[in-house]
């Protein structure tokens, strides 16, 4: 019961930073699932995986609703990073787990900072900028594949500073990148999934995609920024405790 418990928690926050900030939530997915429901670092990105993509489609849903999603954008950008998700996400089966946790500590750190920086402000979108845009796409699909997390706290930034989308299209359009890469990672992934356990993950997935509808009411009503520095903070602490962990 404990375990259920824990895993629906942890499942509706995912969720919630899912729906309201458009990724960032899978990196609080691993730790959970390693440290508290006792994963293996392999098995809790492959779950991580399957977890972010059934909440990513529900969240995307919600955006398209309202016309949140850059279809053409989102793709071409995701479309960049599939061979890197797949490359990598062979790649994580076969590193040892303290490199796994750490290089997944180190980018947790890194969307933290990322997230507590001051957003730019952008015009409604311009023309896609082919070389950088196909770089940030094949760098995101690559943590994607090795690390099991969507990384919307990737995405959402490099779609307003390279494509110049404003906020709650760059969200919107998130989403999108992030069902694209997770897929692509997870359909290298079918051999690690044999030991996974469901009993876990469903309700963990069921209650991130409950989150996700609720993170998508929270944003219209609380300021994004302090939506995002709290998690920013959260984040940070858990990544923290994660590399130290490791490295001890």
């Amino acid at each position: 019961m404990t375990t259920l418990i824990i895993a629906l928690v942890a499942g509706a926050v995912v969720g919630l930073a899912l729906g309201a900030l458009g990724g960032g939530g899978s990196v609080l997915a691993v730790p959970v699932l390693i440290h508290v429901l006792g994963f293996t670092p392999v098995a809790a990105t492959t779950a991580s995986l399957v977890i972010v993509t059934a909440t990513s489609v529900t969240a995307l849903a919600a955006h398209a609703r309202e016309e949140n999603v850059r279809w053409r954008t989102g793709s071409l950008f995701a479309a960049a990073g599939i061979l890197p998700a797949m490359l990598t996400g062979v790649m994580a089966a076969r590193v040892p787990d303290a490199v796994l946790t750490s290089a997944f500590a180190v980018i947790a750190m890194v969307a933290a900072l990322r997230m507590l920086r001051p957003a730019s402000v952008a015009d409604g979108g311009r023309e896609v900028r082919a070389v950088p845009a196909a770089a940030a796409g094949a760098g995101l699909g690559a943590v994607t594949g090795f690390l099991g997390v969507g990384g919307g706290f990737l995405a959402v930034p490099a779609l307003v500073s390279v494509l110049g989308l404003r906020m709650r299209l760059a969200v919107g359009t998130s989403l999108l990148v992030i069902t694209i890469n997770s897929l692509a990672a997870l359909v290298v992934r079918t051999g690690t999934a044999d030991g996974l356990d469901w009993s876990v993950i469903a309700p963990f997935a069921g209650a991130a995609i409950l989150g996700a509808w609720d993170g998508k009411r929270l944003a219209a009503r609380v300021s994004g920024g302090l939506l995002q520095r709290v998690f920013a903070v959260v984040l940070l602490a858990v990544a923290a405790f994660m590399l130290i962990e490791a490295l001890v």
